[in-house]
């Protein structure tokens, strides 16, 4: 969700330059800064902003810079005049030097507060249009780049999980080498087929048929809910923990150290999904 969008608008008498800046967040916050005189317009800036980008730390910054004769700020002659006549009074110097600090107290300096020009405040509507614009297409060829980032990283973990598949049977067969050897090295009979049922029920606590075909569905869904034209970051982030969920559950299962290897790169692969993620409407 980050994101930067500007528009610089020439009006009669003032340059007016608008900027939209957005960074990561799970919510919508707006923090606006602008002169006083359009503060009576900041309501339907924020509507605005909240209908294109929805989620994100935005700072929306208007700027003036007056280039004509037109300034609503006023030299108040006559108080200025009487600070001088006052300061004659209390210190020596000359009438450039008592202007200078006259200018600085109270009231010397008026500022007029106009009414916003409806056919002026036109434009720059339009230019924050413009900015807001710039910005969402900013996000959204940010959001291109991401999305190949996540088809790649599942592409991996769909990898990942076809070697755990493949390294199953493998796995099975070691558990059941060791309680044999185990069993042996005892040095007592046992009762073969009571050996077997124990066994039998030893490895299904360790089977992980159920996980493996989980995680796979989960790794589609994933896919299609990222092709998706909807806004689904926080769904996609659902997601996530669903496949994160069936990863631990294999790691902790499956009691056979290549396969925790596998499992180690798939959290890997998976924190990286999450961290992106936030970059997600």
């Amino acid at each position: 969700m980050t994101g930067y969008g500007k528009s610089v608008l020439q009006l009669p008498t003032k340059k007016i330059s608008i900027e939209l800046k957005s960074l990561n967040s799970k919510n919508l916050d707006v923090n606006a800064r602008m002169p006083s005189m359009y503060r009576a317009k900041e309501l339907d800036i924020r509507k605005d902003i909240a209908k294109h980008l929805i989620r994100g730390k935005i700072d929306f910054s208007l700027y003036v810079e007056i280039t004509g004769e037109d300034t609503s700020s006023k030299i108040n002659k006559t108080v200025v005049k009487e600070y001088i006549k006052q300061l004659k009074d209390v210190v020596d110097g000359d009438t450039t030097e008592l202007l200078k600090m006259a200018i600085r107290l109270p009231d010397a300096v008026t500022t007029e507060r106009d009414d916003i020009d409806e056919e002026e405040w036109n434009v720059i509507a339009n230019g924050i249009k413009d900015a807001i614009s710039k910005i969402v297409a900013y996000r959204e060829d940010e959001g291109k780049i991401l999305k190949q980032d996540f088809l790649e990283r599942i592409a991996t973990l769909k990898q990942l999980l076809e070697n755990v598949i493949d390294m199953d049977p493998e796995r099975i067969e070691g558990v059941r080498a060791r309680l044999e050897k185990g069993i042996a090295e005892i040095k007592e009979k046992v009762d073969e087929n009571r050996f077997e049922q124990e066994l039998v029920y030893y490895i299904e606590k360790f089977d992980i048929t159920e996980e493996k075909v989980r995680l796979d569905n989960h790794l589609d869904y994933f896919t299609k809910a990222l092709k998706s034209s909807d806004s689904n970051g926080k769904k996609l982030g659902f997601i996530s923990q669903e496949i994160g969920r069936e990863i631990n559950t294999i790691g902790s299962k499956s009691n056979y150290a290549p396969m925790q290897k596998l499992v180690v790169q798939m959290k890997d692969e998976l924190e990286k999904i999450k961290e992106q993620l936030l970059n997600v409407l």
